[in-house]
């Protein structure tokens, strides 16, 4: 094929790229606005309801000092305890939990969690121990053992929800960006999940689109068991997105998802190999471990992000070559493409006070996660898929099934 005809196809193949990016800006949940806090509520609940905090921690003795003590210092009005189940670790966190709860504002229970039951993923046997034993709470506020959270911050959770009839308000933490490589793929993680599951969409009731980010749930308790409890979810990996489906799914439910500055994971990423596991452990696990859906996806990911700037690249070397209609068009919707792209990440770089010069660079972060998710069905095929900590998810696991989407995982 001449250059010319492969200018060409790439004119006609990019076109389209450009028109989907037109209608994820215009149509699509506004998934790529970060303006979606906690629902406006002009007064307090009249009578605070008891909350309890479950923290499920596995190995997470480094994390505890610089999170736990703003936890147990909330200062919120009614009744709240902490609840850390220690899930098999084997660096001291129980006892480095003990230590920070003496003397601290709210009571701290720390439970020594018991290996997880056939069926039942690690993480939410963790969270169901620590659920019976909450007592007489209302609520219960599902956390990770990395999240910091700013003194107010259950306060504005139970507001929301008693004042906006939620079932569920989930926030998502304001993840660590300090190292290059934090700072090349943390802010493209979190607007690739917005754009699976756009806030709007999951806050609007009736909506099929259901979502929570797991590190902040405040859940209402008779919602939770009238939707079946945390059995219901129980061999989930994801867990989040499969309670927020669960909760959303039962007759009158409604859920919140939303951003914030005021919860934020302080475990950090330095470098790219554990950030790449973070991606590769569950990616594959969201497509059902389907090769068909693998494919799919890696093939929408290139085509939507990787080919508007190569469309663009190749239509401007073949103007300047002398090229015809053909370079120019094809010239025309690479950059098209690619600037919508473009004006899209920038205001998720700017909630991480990040440079907007780097919002151009997102065509090669998506390749690299589509090498991660490559990587992920390589690992799930060896053997190793789900490994976190040290347990690996038995290979016949299965997730909810997702939601269908063309969009990037």
């Amino acid at each position: 094929m001449c250059e010319a005809a492969r200018v060409l196809v790439l004119a006609v193949v990019s076109a389209p790229a450009a028109v989907a990016w037109l209608y994820l800006l215009t149509c699509h949940g506004g998934y790529w606005l970060t303006g979606q806090r906690l629902p406006p509520v002009s007064t307090a609940p009249a009578a605070w309801p008891p909350v309890a905090a479950v923290v499920p921690a596995r190995d997470e003795a480094a994390m505890l000092p610089v999170t736990l003590p703003a936890l147990l210092n909330q200062d919120y009005p009614g009744d709240f305890e902490v609840i850390l189940v220690d899930d098999g670790s084997a660096d001291g966190t129980a006892e480095v939990a003990a230590r920070l709860g003496r003397g601290a504002r709210r009571g701290l229970r720390v439970i020594a969690g018991s290996p997880p039951p056939d069926g039942w993923a690690g993480k939410v046997w963790a969270m169901e121990q620590g659920a019976e034993q909450a007592g007489h709470a209302a609520y219960l506020l599902f956390t990770d053992a990395d999240i910091a959270c700013r003194a107010g911050t259950l306060a504005a959770l139970v507001t929301a929800a008693e004042g906006d009839d939620r079932d569920l308000v989930s926030q998502m933490a304001l993840l660590r960006a300090e190292s290059f490589w934090e700072r090349a793929i943390v802010p493209a993680f979190v607007y690739f999940f917005a754009q699976l599951y756009p806030c709007r969409r999951v806050n609007r009731p009736g909506a099929r689109t259901a979502a929570a980010a797991g590190g902040c749930m405040l859940v209402r308790r008779r919602a939770l068991d009238a939707s079946g409890g945390l059995a219901g979810i129980r061999g989930a990996r994801i867990d989040d997105v499969a309670l927020g489906r669960q909760l959303k799914r039962r007759p009158g439910g409604r859920c919140w998802l939303g951003l914030t500055t005021g919860v934020s994971s302080v475990r950090p990423y330095p470098g790219l190999a554990g950030l790449w596991h973070m991606i590769a452990r569950s990616a594959y696990l969201q497509l059902r471990h389907s090769p068909v859906l693998l494919a799919g996806t890696i093939a929408g990911l290139l085509w939507l992000c990787a080919l508007p700037p190569a469309a663009a690249l190749a239509g401007i070397a073949g103007l300047a070559a002398g090229g015809g209609a053909g370079a120019a068009w094809c010239a025309g919707a690479g950059l098209a493409g690619w600037a919508l792209m473009t004006v899209s990440f920038v205001p998720m770089l700017r909630l991480y006070r990040l440079s907007v010069l780097r919002a151009p660079g997102l065509p090669l972060i998506a390749v690299l996660y589509a090498a991660m998710t490559l990587d992920s069905a390589r690992r799930h095929y060896a053997g190793q898929g789900g490994e976190w900590k040290g347990r690996v998810s038995p290979a016949g696991s299965r997730p909810p099934p997702p939601r269908r989407s063309g969009l990037p995982r």
